[in-house]
């Protein structure tokens, strides 16, 4: 046995070797490669049952792995959907094949990096074919809510839907100073009108006037003024809400709306706890902020001037999609070239239990396998995950002069196997002419 044994291990040691080699080769040529994982090869000995002085050698095996674990550095780009992730976690995609099939639920596939653009259907894909998939936006931009376990709610991103968009003002922020003067008794009571910009579901800009007049009937400063609200998109001679507002001349609280200062008229309700008058409006449900009461935040008082100083409504005109960008979080938001920023998809992060027990796949996207565990989806930035970064690809995680190094290594101990082989041939032979 011993010298069949040796020749056994020998041919072993040159397979394990030609293994190592095939990592090596492969390491070197993705050595270029965005998102590129090191492939190892690690060697473990075979050992065979020996005794009465005889040794038997049972040769050596080879396992090679992805170590996925490994972070490559982060390098900058000019395209905004070139994404990363700085930390744990990877990005979920699915393939090519999984859209033609029109599959519901396509399969799960994992990067660490990818170059995404447009394709000519809209999807953001990779040059390889993995096409990125998020959770979509609500109408209003909020994100619904999703399960931790489960790749129901992802679907590819695609932003056919979203090349023109325009968004509905909801809620107006009236920062806005009143002259307290205006109040005293004896004073001429003229009104102070404010008109506000807002836009309608098509984007059309519209007008909302509020009227401001105080109250003069005294005695001294009442602080008291009557607003009516006019929707120019309407009956512009008809107001669509009134509503009295007192104000605190109090020490401790002066300028700011009284508490019980507001009372809803025609067409509008409060709530204090907020600041919110509530009316409708020709295009639907309008908020207007006024400032919690006790809070000189926005609508106040003071011996000033009649002063809009941050009168702002939400809403946008209508606009074409300029770019898309992707926050640290995750949001893949849509830039509109009206100057409208809305936000259209989150991307969740995967995260599994042994990264090295993924299933490598084409185009640097891996697998879930038994030994990876199960996975789970996290908000970028939350829980073990890191951060999603735009305008980044991530490195190939090979080093060239350490993968020379084990090439030199390689072939040595090739040669050193081969030699065992041809000794063993050697001595065989000599085994054989003792017979003759």
């Amino acid at each position: 046995m011993g010298l069949s044994s040796s020749l056994n291990a020998g041919v072993m040691g040159l397979a394990v070797n030609a293994t190592k080699l095939a990592t090596i080769s492969d390491n070197i040529a993705n050595s270029q490669t965005f998102g590129y994982k090191r492939a190892e090869t690690s060697f473990s000995n075979i050992v065979l049952s020996s005794g009465g002085g005889a040794y038997n050698a049972g040769g050596v095996r080879a396992a090679t792995f992805k170590d996925v674990g490994a972070q490559g550095a982060l390098i900058s780009t000019a395209n905004s959907t070139d994404i990363s992730i700085a930390g744990r976690g990877m990005l979920p995609v699915t393939t090519v094949a999984a859209l033609d099939s029109n599959n519901d639920t396509p399969p799960l596939r994992l990067t660490k990096t990818g170059s995404f653009n447009t394709d000519e259907n809209g999807y953001l894909r990779t040059l390889g074919g993995s096409f990125l998939m998020g959770v979509a936006a609500n109408p209003d931009g909020s994100i619904p809510a999703f399960s931790q376990n489960s790749i129901d709610s992802l679907e590819p991103i695609r932003l056919t839907s979203f090349e023109l968009d325009a968004s509905a003002s909801t809620r107006i922020d009236l920062g806005l100073n009143l002259p307290a003067t205006a109040t005293e008794a004896g004073g001429t009571g003229d009104p102070f009108s404010l008109p506000v910009e807002y836009f309608d579901a098509l984007g059309t800009s519209q007008t909302l006037n509020l009227e401001f007049t105080p109250d003069v009937a005294g005695p001294g400063a009442s602080n008291t003024w009557s607003v009516n609200i006019f929707d120019l998109a309407g009956n512009p001679a008809v107001p669509v809400g009134t509503f009295d507002v007192t104000f605190d001349a109090s020490p401790a609280n002066g300028g700011s709306i009284a508490a019980g200062g507001v009372t809803a008229g025609a067409g509008t309700t409060f709530d204090p706890a907020t600041g919110v008058i509530g009316l409708g409006v020709a295009f639907g449900p309008m908020e207007i902020n006024l400032g919690v009461p006790g809070n000189a935040t926005l609508l106040t008082q003071f011996s000033s001037s009649f002063a809009p100083v941050g009168v702002s409504a939400d809403g946008s005109p209508s606009g074409n999609l300029a770019s898309v960008a992707i926050t640290d979080r995750g949001m893949v938001e849509a830039l509109y070239d009206s100057g409208f920023r809305r936000t259209i998809y989150q991307v969740p992060l995967v995260d599994v239990p042994n990264v090295n027990g993924l299933t490598a796949r084409d185009d640097q996207t891996f697998s879930l396998s038994a030994t990876s565990g199960d996975y789970s989806l996290w908000d970028a930035g939350t829980g073990p995950v890191g951060t999603t970064e735009g305008f980044a690809l991530t490195e190939s995680t090979t080093d060239i002069a350490a993968e020379l190094t084990d090439l030199i290594q390689t072939q040595r101990a090739y040669s050193s196997n081969a030699k065992i082989v041809q000794t063993v041939d050697e001595m065989l032979q000599e085994t054989t002419n003792l017979i003759r």
